[in-house]
């Protein structure tokens, strides 16, 4: 990849983390009646979930981005951060933070809207490679 693809990519990138940032907020309050404590919950499991994800799919060019095998340790500590983040709400530091435990329907919805992201990103990255393809790359 180069650092023009690059740019290109992260302007698209952003918007579309805003966008699911929203639909977030959009479930939270409507769909959940959050009080504070759950949607300060909610927002923080969806954005360090997507965060943490797109990792995988902004790390290589290949769609779909499974194509390249991420190493070991990338996929522990992704994996270590996601344990860390879902169990915070359960315990008395996730308190201190003003967290407090999504109901299961939550967790339900914040896989639709990860899965959607994931999706609208990868396919973001594919339509810019083969918009912004290099000449020759064919």
């Amino acid at each position: 990849m180069n650092i023009r693809f690059i740019h290109r990519f992260m302007v698209w990138f952003g918007p579309i983390s805003s966008l699911f940032d929203f639909l977030t907020f959009f479930v939270m309050l409507w769909v959940f009646s959050a009080s504070q404590s759950l949607f300060q919950t909610g927002w923080f499991l969806e954005s360090l979930t997507t965060q943490t994800l797109v990792v995988f799919m902004i790390r290589t060019q290949y769609v779909p981005f499974w194509r390249s095998k991420p190493s070991r340790y990338l996929v522990a500590m992704c994996l270590a951060i996601l344990v860390f983040a879902y169990a915070l709400p359960y315990t008395p530091v996730g308190t201190l933070f003003g967290f407090t435990p999504p109901p299961l329907s939550f967790y339900f919805l914040l896989a639709g809207l990860v899965a959607a992201y994931l999706a609208m990103v990868e396919g973001v990255k594919l339509l810019l490679q083969k918009v912004h393809a290099p000449p020759g790359s064919g």
